[in-house]
C-alpha cells in the first residue's frame, strides 16, 4: 500500500473511531431502559461499533490478522501473559494508589455489590473495550504509522497520541495524557516481550481495565 493510501486510511479509520464513540455513547444512553440482561449484551456489541471503519479497512486491503500482531500458535501462553500483564499493571497503577490513599483518582465510579456484576466487569472488559481498542490502536493504527514512518518508535508515539484523543469524550486533558502514556506502555510490551501479542494486550487492557472495579470494591465499598 501507497504512502497516500496509507494517510487515507489512517484518517478514515481514526474518524470512523471517533464516530463510532458517539455512537456507542448515544446507543448506551437510550438502552438505559431497556431490560438488565439484555442491557450487559447491548453494551458490549455497541462497543463494537467503534472497530467498524477499520475492520472495513483492513479487509478491503486484504489486510492478515497476524499483520496486525495477532499470532496462531501458542495461543495459551499468549494469553497467560496477558493476564499476568494485566495483573501487574492493576497492582502498580491501581493498587499502589489504593494504599497510597489516593483511590479516588484511579476509581472508575463503578460500584457493584455482586459477584456476578464483576464477571460482567471482567466479559466487557475483555470482549469490549480491551478487543476494540487493541484491535484499532495497536493494531490497524500502529501498523499505519509503522509502515509510513518505518520506525516503532514513531508508531508508538503517534498511535498513543491518537489513544489519547480518543477518550476526550470521556475525560480531562490530564487522564488523556495519562490513557496515551498507558497506550505506549501497551505498544511496549507488544515489541519487547517474546509471544506478547495483541490478543496478549487484549486480554491485559481488559484485565487491567476491569480490576479497577475489583480495588474500589475492596477499599472503597
Amino acid at each position: 500500500m501507497s504512502k497516500k493510501r496509507e494517510i487515507v486510511s489512517l484518517v478514515i479509520g481514526f474518524a470512523g473511531i471517533m464516530v463510532g464513540v458517539l455512537c456507542t455513547r448515544f446507543l448506551n444512553m437510550a438502552m438505559m431502559g431497556l431490560p438488565l440482561a439484555v442491557r450487559m449484551f447491548t453494551f458490549i456489541a455497541a462497543y463494537w461499533i467503534i472497530a467498524i471503519a477499520p475492520v472495513v479497512l483492513v479487509i478491503a486491503s486484504r489486510e492478515k490478522l497476524s499483520d496486525l500482531g495477532f499470532e496462531k500458535s501458542k495461543i495459551g501462553l499468549q494469553i497467560l501473559i496477558g493476564t499476568g500483564l494485566g495483573l501487574l499493571m492493576s497492582l502498580v497503577l491501581t493498587l499502589v494508589p489504593h494504599l497510597l490513599g489516593l483511590g479516588e483518582y484511579v476509581n472508575s465510579g463503578k460500584e457493584y455489590i455482586y459477584v456476578w456484576q464483576y464477571v460482567w466487569e471482567f466479559l466487557y472488559c475483555i470482549l469490549g473495550v480491551g478487543l476494540v481498542e487493541e484491535f484499532a490502536f495497536r493494531g490497524f493504527i500502529f501498523k499505519r504509522f509503522k509502515n509510513l514512518f518505518g520506525k516503532d518508535f514513531l508508531a508508538v508515539i503517534c498511535s498513543s497520541a491518537l489513544f489519547g484523543l480518543f477518550h476526550i469524550f470521556g475525560g480531562s486533558l490530564i487522564q488523556m495524557v495519562l490513557t496515551g502514556l498507558i497506550g505506549a506502555l501497551f505498544c511496549f510490551f507488544k515489541l519487547k516481550i517474546r509471544n506478547c501479542s495483541t490478543l496478549s494486550l487484549i486480554i491485559a487492557h481488559g484485565v487491567y481495565d476491569a480490576m479497577i472495579a475489583v480495588w474500589a470494591g475492596v477499599f472503597l465499598g
